[in-house]
């Protein structure tokens, strides 16, 4: 165990923590504004998943890793324009739609990557590179942590701020959050409620998608079945743990990312500990945090709830 204290290991610990968050980031920025709007997307795990999967078709394809986001990403609009449908067109139950969007996505993703790959070899890829940026990189420690890492990587860290001052410091922002207190408000406005939902959904969904196409693009070589492993899942608890506030889901990200990266290098240096344990930290602080997590005040008020007009 005091392997982990050595400065190469800390590191290493504190590196692999900022690109583990990066997929999980860019999801939980996009469905906070999601939620902001009183949309309660239980789809990001499905979500995350056709992104994934739309991005290894993509690099597999075409050879491109930044065709292959964009592949992605056009997989999430899809996803999202789907969910904005059944929620706020058709009033379906937030819950429901989520989920059976996820087990869609899930059979969907495993039966067409059986056909695209039809009995051959899987073909794999050369994913995403670390992006040093000159002069910060070579700042000790320092450097190496936050200057080394994927480009996406940096991205991801800025969304945190222009998330705050599209919510906080903008006039859509402030409709955004009317939707998810008082859609009624804006309704007597003539503003259309349906209309900033589905943009609300879309981009969030869209933002999950470039997660999910990360997740691929950065952390493998190849797809598998139910690639994306329960990240939807700490996606929203990460948006209750924080409050649903931009800083506190940062935080709440950070912390799930630094226990996956704790436990995967405490496997590699044979902690006396079952790597199955390991493996479950991560989703174990999950359940912990749902039970011990009261204050809410941050949660929009009409937060999956459909608007009916009078």
């Amino acid at each position: 165990m005091s392997q982990l204290f050595q400065e190469a290991i800390l590191i290493s610990i504190l590196a692999s923590t900022l690109r583990i968050m990066t997929p999980l980031l860019f999801s939980a920025m996009g469905e906070l504004v999601t939620q902001r709007a009183g949309i309660w997307n239980m789809g990001v795990e499905g979500t995350m998943l056709m992104g994934a999967f739309a991005a290894y078709i993509g690099v597999t394809a075409s050879g491109s890793l930044w065709l292959a986001v964009l592949a992605g990403v056009l997989a999430g609009v899809l996803m999202g324009v789907v969910i904005a449908f059944m929620t706020a067109t058709m009033r379906v139950d937030h819950f429901i739609a989520g989920l059976g969007l996820n087990l869609l996505a899930s059979g969907l993703t495993l039966y067409w990557f059986q056909s695209y790959i039809k009995r051959r070899e899987q073909p794999t890829f050369s994913g995403f590179q670390n992006w040093p940026i000159p002069g910060l990189a070579d700042i000790p420690f320092i450097g190496e942590v936050l200057f080394s890492q994927r480009l996406l990587t940096y991205l991801a860290l800025l969304c945190v701020p222009a998330i705050w001052f599209l919510l906080y410091r903008t006039r859509y922002g402030l409709e955004l959050r009317c939707l998810g207190e008082n859609p009624k408000a804006l309704d007597v406005k003539g503003l259309s409620v349906p209309a900033r939902q589905y943009a609300a959904v879309i981009f969030g969904s869209a933002m999950t998608a470039l997660g999910g196409s990360f997740l691929m693009l950065g952390f493998s070589d190849r797809f598998l079945a139910d690639f994306s492993a329960g990240r939807g899942w700490i996606v929203i608890v990460a948006l209750i743990a924080g409050n649903w506030a931009p800083k506190g889901v940062l935080v709440a990200i950070v912390a799930f990312a630094f226990l996956e990266a704790l436990a995967t290098h405490m496997q590699v240096l044979g902690a006396p500990v079952p790597h199955q344990l390991l493996l479950a930290l991560p989703y174990l602080a999950s359940i912990v945090i749902l039970m011990f997590v009261r204050f809410r005040s941050g949660q929009p008020a009409r937060l999956g709830v459909a608007y009916m007009r009078e």
